[in-house]
């Protein structure tokens, strides 16, 4: 373990407590190592890859399931969090025949930086997880029409900067058109129209200079569009 990829730093000791926690075990070739949506039923566990080779995927806009890291011996990275309105589906997969470690993520921590799990992530989430977002929202938005990419800025900044209210969650800062247009790489007008059709939908509110965001509207939205997407990529035939 000591000449894994990425875990090298641990200390002999921390190496020693680290093999007496993991849970062995052999995942064949084309086997599922480790699934976002089945995760949520589990503990949350940290995964070392021992040997073989594994790789990650995820489901891009149309579905199809795409090649997002190759792995090699060692910490396998955890997925990222999720952002508004998208749906990677993350998953992890053996590429040959692999030997897989699995421990609690909260031990792994104790072992590793000698403090409580429930800390080290509060000081993860304010110090990275901003990061991880943009990111991600950028990766995505290159597979997104300009009224997908309005809709995913308006969820993600109704939960970053918005408070509930009886209609929806109001942001608390000012969202300009400009503003808007900037961060989706639009020009004002094209997002101004967005925004009013947007509202003539009632996916979003205007209360004289604060808006609205109606997420569960929006992210419906998003949800038949990425549907529609699939349908005519792959041909259905209710589609004329």
């Amino acid at each position: 373990m000591r000449g894994l990829k990425n875990i090298s730093w641990l200390t002999s000791r921390q190496v020693n407590r680290l093999a007496d926690a993991l849970m062995v075990s052999r995942v064949g070739r084309r086997g599922v190592i480790f699934d976002e949506k089945k995760k949520k039923r589990h503990p949350e566990l940290a995964y070392v890859l021992l040997s073989g080779v594994a790789r990650i995927t995820c489901r891009n806009r149309k579905g199809d399931r795409t090649l997002v890291i190759m792995v090699a011996p060692g910490m396998i990275p955890g997925v990222p969090p999720a952002v508004s309105g998208i749906r990677y589906n993350f998953r992890c997969e053996a590429v040959t025949d692999c030997q897989i470690g699995t421990v609690p993520l909260a031990k792994f921590i104790e072992i590793a930086l000698g403090i409580a799990s429930a800390d080290f992530k509060r000081m993860a989430t304010s110090y990275f997880v901003r990061w991880d977002l943009v990111q991600l929202r950028c990766s995505n938005f290159m597979g997104c029409t300009l009224e997908e990419r309005v809709a995913l800025i308006l969820l993600e900044l109704s939960e970053n900067f918005g408070k509930r209210d009886r209609q929806g969650v109001r942001l608390t800062l000012p969202a300009t058109h400009k503003d808007l247009a900037e961060l989706v790489g639009a020009s004002r007008p094209r997002v101004t129209e967005f925004l009013a059709s947007f509202e003539r939908k009632h996916l979003i509110v205007r209360d004289g200079r604060d808006l609205i965001v109606r997420r569960d509207r929006l992210e419906n939205f998003l949800a038949q569009r990425h549907s529609s997407a699939k349908r005519l990529e792959f041909g259905d035939p209710l589609v004329a």
